[in-house]
């Protein structure tokens, strides 16, 4: 996870040295393995390497190339062999990675970009035709922001350069605010009013007066893949999960993996010891690390993730979380926290151990579960499939589902007709989830202004495209994106995350089977327990959905009531319309009764309440300056750059 950063003036003037000083100064933990610099004509472009493949050590960034274009890279390239192969001529025997997307570049231009398999983000600059271009892989897995004005464009990794030495003030996106308190704001917004994230699977063309935004790939909804038998589907889901996660094992150091009790994570650490153990020294050692909480009676993960590691003959790091964190009421001054939820000032003694875990091991990658449940069918509804059925008119197949289905949910068959048609209705009609309506203690007003954001940008399914599966699947996917746009990269210490299930072939694969090979009465994740026979092991193959954890958020909600309800005679949520004090109240005292309130709503309040009082404590808030109720200003501020903490994987 390398860091890069620019800025391009209109005028032609360059950085100052002290301005190029303070930007490294904040790169550098996040890319701690050296540094580039390019500077001409008003463009001054700064990179900072953190090495994860043998290849990158032969990086030189930023690169510029015979036809001057200046190019910084921060990714993985899986496809480097087809790659390298259309481009032999351009390329020297051993390529680099960012060699590669050069010449890919040099030949291809910004259709090159859907070319590109893997994870990363780049800037591109063209003196030539003095043009700019910010690009990110098809999830949005490496963060890049943006911003602009009538005298210059700057980008970055990291928020703190554009915040901090913006020399201008900010408004708080309240659309991004929103979103935090639902399914995450979108991905390419930023806490901050004129900061812009480039948005997944998009690139960002800038030329002096004019910015566009386009996107160069997107799931083919004509794509259909149809095999006679059910191990056919086995075999070829096999053969492309092994490769996603074979591509993650490319790394010149031990890989960390996280191990739940679950499928998701307990499939890719099987998978990758497969890998392993048939490769023979190709791949380095892979090491677990597991969460538990034997204090909560509906989360009893040991006895699975030990059972997979009873497989692989080695013990990972165990970290137990039951144990009660106080809300950070007091937060350490001095220190910077871009977005919510960073943990900065307030790190907790799990991430404390996941960071002591990380550095004991010498770990540079991560390999995470997040999607297996979005992607495999873990949530078990019929609904897509018989959507389909609808908008394809294959009625007397849909009678047949319809039936298998009404026996197995014990439901009437019209109910669930009547479920997967109201898709096809918009949200007005077709109702909110009680689950994702806005909680009772938000205000009014900031209700009515973002209910968009707040009920997870709900969309009404189409009846003519592409099938209503797809779209389902597609907008399952934007939620991770949006996840992801959300994430803190750590710098304390540094290591980069990647997400097997989240593999751009996988996903096209998995969205272009029918939906009964992933989904079945009485058979979530049906194609990938079928496939994974052998290995991983049957007690976990054949677990039931792990239970949501509901007790302690509750009782730490609880434990805390007092400081909760002094807090919210003060609270600067309150001072900006965002929530109702009285009713925040009223929501902490149900809380403290035992009734049940929205906690996950509850906490993500919180967050956002600690992550403003951050700033003002660090002094980026304006002193006596009254707010206007919309908007939140922020003031240019050298302070101290934020250790941001690792934070549980919400893997399974």
């Amino acid at each position: 996870m390398s860091a890069q950063f620019g800025r391009w003036n209109f005028a032609g003037e360059s950085l100052t040295l002290d301005y190029v000083e303070k930007v490294i100064a904040i790169l550098s933990p996040y890319g701690p393995d050296g540094s580039g610099y390019f500077s001409r004509d008003g463009v001054n472009i700064i990179h900072r390497a953190f090495h994860t493949t043998a290849e990158a050590h032969s990086e030189a960034q930023p690169r510029v190339s015979a036809s001057g274009v200046v190019l910084t890279w921060d990714g993985r390239l899986d496809n480097r062999v087809e790659l390298v192969r259309d481009l032999r001529d351009g390329l020297a025997d051993t390529p680099t990675d960012v060699d590669i997307v050069v010449a890919a570049y040099e030949r291809w231009g910004t259709e090159s970009f859907a070319r590109l398999v893997g994870d990363w983000a780049l800037a591109v600059w063209n003196p030539n035709a003095r043009s700019l271009i910010l690009a990110k892989d098809f999830m949005g897995t490496r963060p890049l922001y943006y911003s602009s004005d009538k005298d210059q464009i700057s980008w970055s990794t990291i928020l703190d350069p554009l915040v901090l030495f913006a020399e201008k003030y900010f408004s708080l996106c309240e659309e991004y605010v929103a979103g935090w308190f639902s399914l995450f704001p979108a991905a390419h917004l930023t806490p901050y009013v004129g900061i812009h994230s480039v948005p997944p699977s998009c690139f960002v063309r800038f030329e002096r007066g004019r910015t566009t935004v386009s996107r160069y790939w997107d799931f083919d909804p004509a794509m259909r893949i149809r095999y006679r038998t059910d191990a056919e589907y086995e075999e070829q889901f096999r053969a492309i999960f092994a490769e996603s996660v074979r591509r993650r094992l490319r790394s010149d150091a031990p890989i960390l993996a996280e191990l739940s009790g679950g499928i998701d994570s307990s499939s890719i650490v099987c998978m990758a010891d497969t890998i392993i153990a048939r490769a023979a020294g190709a791949f380095p050692r892979l090491d677990t690390l597991s969460y538990y909480n034997e204090s909560e009676p509906h989360w009893n993960e040991r006895p699975y993730f030990t059972r997979v590691e009873e497989k692989r003959g080695r013990s990972g790091c165990h970290i137990d979380v039951g144990a009660p964190e106080s809300f950070p009421f007091e937060v350490e001054g001095g220190i910077f926290a871009s977005i919510p939820g960073s943990g900065a000032g307030h790190r907790t003694e799990p991430s404390r151990q996941f960071a002591a875990c990380i550095e004991s091991h010498g770990n540079r990658v991560v390999l995470s579960g997040i999607g297996g449940d979005e992607v495999a069918g873990g949530v078990p509804t019929p609904t897509p499939e018989l959507m389909d059925l609808l908008a394809s008119a294959r009625f007397k197949e849909l009678a047949r589902k319809l039936k298998l289905w009404a026996i197995n949910r014990r439901k009437p068959w019209f109910h669930l007709l009547m479920e997967a048609a109201r898709g096809f209705f918009p949200p007005a009609v077709a109702g909110i989830p009680k689950s994702l309506r806005p909680a009772d203690w938000l205000n009014p007003r900031f209700v009515r202004s973002h209910r968009a954001a707040l009920t997870g940008y709900p969309t009404r399914v189409k009846f003519f495209g592409s099938l209503p599966n797809l779209q389902e699947n597609v907008s399952a996917l934007n939620v991770l994106r949006r996840q992801l746009a959300c994430s803190v990269l750590s710098s304390d210490p540094p290591y980069e995350k990647r997400y097997p299930y989240l593999d751009r072939d996988l996903l096209e694969f998995m969205y272009a089977i029918p939906r009964d090979q992933l989904v079945r009465p009485g058979q979530r994740r049906s194609l990938v327990r079928r496939a994974l026979v052998g290995i991983v092991p049957d007690e976990l193959l054949n677990r039931r959905r792990k239970a949501f954890v509901v007790r302690s958020p509750m009782a730490a909600i609880s434990r805390e009531s007092s400081s909760l309800i002094e807090m919210s005679h003060q609270m600067l949520t309150t001072s900006l319309g965002i929530v109702d004090a009285d009713a925040f109240r009223q929501a902490v005292h149900s809380a403290r009764r035992g009734q049940e309130i929205r906690t996950v709503t509850m906490n993500r309040t919180l967050e956002i309440e600690f992550w403003l009082r951050t700033i003002r404590d660090c002094g980026v808030l304006i002193s006596g300056h009254q707010p206007r109720p919309t908007s939140l200003h922020l003031a240019k501020h050298d302070v101290v750059r934020a250790s941001h903490a690792p934070s549980k994987s919400s893997a399974s």
